[in-house]
């Protein structure tokens, strides 16, 4: 009873972190990622699943990790390792939006991410779990106290369920269908989109790795600004070198 007890709370404390606090902070990210993607209300949806299904995994993980860890992982979380972790994905998902030749839909984005390992919407949920509040730090105190494993992965399984209950599951998909439409209407601001959602994803990223370091955070962003003009540079040099077909010599 106890532990059923112990659940439903968990539950109803998932709840009201995904109906209340959860949209206000993480639509930032997963709104500028849509809003760029474009790729109407059904990308969108696809892409709001994934961002919490990678939710629902990280508490899970987390609640598992609390228990078997105990102290020591609740003091490393405190630690800033969870803001330097949402701000390295953020960088990753601005760095994918500018990165060249790089498809104008979130789904084909997504796509190409996944060939490499990588699902941007996933990762930002896995990543904004480790947003420091008072329910995660209540869901994981309780796992901890559990020193079980198994219902510590109960616990957290129960919490990001609750969590699921968001109005980000309109939200996201609200965003994408604006994207596209303003891309259809409009079609010179699809890079104008592209470029801000990149923009605001890379400050956003900063921002939360400068909470851990500003001279990492710093690096980070030279390191990646570096990177893509060095990939844009090598993409206009091969554009130059045109091949002039020779044609076959007429025969007498």
């Amino acid at each position: 009873m106890a532990a059923d007890a112990s659940l439903t709370g968990v539950l109803l404390l998932g709840a009201s972190l995904g109906l209340t606090a959860c949209a206000a902070t993480c639509m930032p990210f997963i709104g500028a990622w849509t809003l760029a993607g474009a790729g109407g209300a059904r990308a969108g949806l696809r892409d709001a699943l994934s961002f919490l299904g990678g939710r629902w995994l990280a508490y899970t993980s987390l609640g598992a990790l609390a228990a078997s860890l105990g102290d020591w992982f609740l003091q490393t979380l405190r630690s800033g390792v969870g803001n330097a972790l949402i701000g390295a994905a953020a960088l990753a998902c601005a760095g994918l939006l500018l990165r060249p030749s790089a498809p104008h839909t979130a789904a084909a984005l997504c796509s190409r991410a996944g060939r490499a390992g990588l699902s941007s919407p996933f990762l930002l949920g896995m990543a904004l779990t480790l947003i420091p509040c008072t329910p995660l730090a209540t869901l994981l105190t309780t796992a901890a106290a559990s020193a079980d494993p198994g219902q510590g992965a109960r616990l957290g399984m129960a919490f990001g369920a609750g969590a699921l209950l968001t109005p980000m599951l309109a939200l996201i998909p609200a965003c994408a269908a604006l994207g596209q439409r303003l891309r259809a209407e409009q079609p010179w601001l699809a890079p104008c989109l592209r470029v801000g959602a990149a923009l605001v994803l890379a400050l956003m990223g900063w921002r939360r790795l400068a909470t851990v370091s500003a001279t990492w955070a710093t690096l980070a962003l030279a390191l990646g600004a570096t990177a893509l003009a060095t990939a844009h540079l090598r993409q206009r040099r091969r554009a130059r070198r045109v091949v002039i077909p020779i044609a076959p010599l007429a025969r007498p």
